[in-house]
């Protein structure tokens, strides 16, 4: 009995000390890019909707925008064509754009079953979706490297829509230019124009890393909480680069655009979205306007 009363203890803590971040975010919008190594995982996979589908259940509004490109070079492979990169944006022609909004697709309604075992409702969708997401297209480096756009707006309607009517809309990073082509769309980069169209309170990356370093090669230049100025100077100080680079540099974009918080999450750790949100400490990388801590 004495062991069993120290355990329910132990969860009535926890439980206490999430409700005052559970009054605070009531009703607030939270957009979860999902991708990278949590989503190999079928186990991870169920332990990020479990999350999301708690944030839902206790007042956020949430919203995922996932990505696929791991899953998206597979079916590339079997079709016998070999995934090209050029700086590190995939070369998608018109058939491996096809690919990749099929493998989108099914990511997606794989995840809405998911949410639905848990007794939500959810309903996948693509940037294409009541116009929701409007692309130019990207070159790299000047080169023209097909499909894949760079957004030019974003139209919340349909997911302020679907919040109001208690779904979780879960997004496929897809849009479509003035001529209603199909653009492939790097996930963070929607992920961080979607929670600005509809003011997020908090943007989370769920990464393949526990969040920000000074030194990568160094675990104790962790950097738990950062302003947008102190982000921006390691980026212009040459400090922070590789491929943490666009990430940061969308981390800072979308607190520039209104987001309050955006934190970067090791999405290989179970429930790590969690973690951060309903614990004083936290575990990853929370990124703020300057002078608001």
């Amino acid at each position: 009995m004495e062991q069993y009363l120290n355990e329910a203890q132990k969860k009535a803590d926890v439980l206490i000390e999430a409700l005052p971040y559970i009054q605070k975010f009531n009703r607030k919008i939270i957009v979860v890019k999902y991708g990278g190594s949590a989503m190999n995982s079928e186990e991870l996979q169920k332990s990020v909707i479990k999350d999301v589908t708690l944030l839902k259940l206790v007042g956020f509004k949430p919203i995922i925008v996932h990505g696929g490109g791991k899953a998206i070079s597979r079916w590339v492979e079997k079709t016998g064509k070999e995934a090209q990169f050029i700086n590190g944006l995939r070369v998608t022609d018109a058939e491996t754009m096809e690919i990749a909004e099929m493998v989108l697709g099914r990511v997606s309604k794989n995840l809405v079953t998911m949410v639905e075992e848990l007794g939500s409702k959810a309903i996948g969708i693509s940037g294409k979706d009541g116009g929701m997401i409007t692309v130019k297209k990207r070159l790299s480096g000047g080169q023209d490297i097909g499909y894949v756009g760079e957004i030019t707006s974003v139209d919340p309607k349909i997911l302020f829509d679907m919040l109001e009517n208690d779904y979780l809309p879960i997004v496929a990073p897809i849009g479509l230019d003035e001529n209603y082509d199909t653009y492939n769309i790097n996930a963070d980069e929607a992920a961080c124009a979607i929670a600005k169209a509809v003011n997020a309170d908090k943007l989370v990356y769920l990464t393949d890393v526990e969040g920000l370093y000074r030194d990568f090669e160094d675990k104790s230049s962790f950097i738990s909480r950062i302003s947008v100025s102190q982000a921006e100077q390691l980026i212009a100080d040459g400090i922070i680069g590789g491929g943490m680079l666009p990430k940061l540099s969308n981390c800072t974009d979308a607190v520039r655009g209104g987001v309050n918080r955006v934190h970067i999450l090791d999405g290989r750790i179970p429930h790590s979205i969690l973690l951060e949100i309903f614990t004083d400490k936290g575990h990853g990388t929370m990124f703020y306007e300057d002078g608001e801590i």
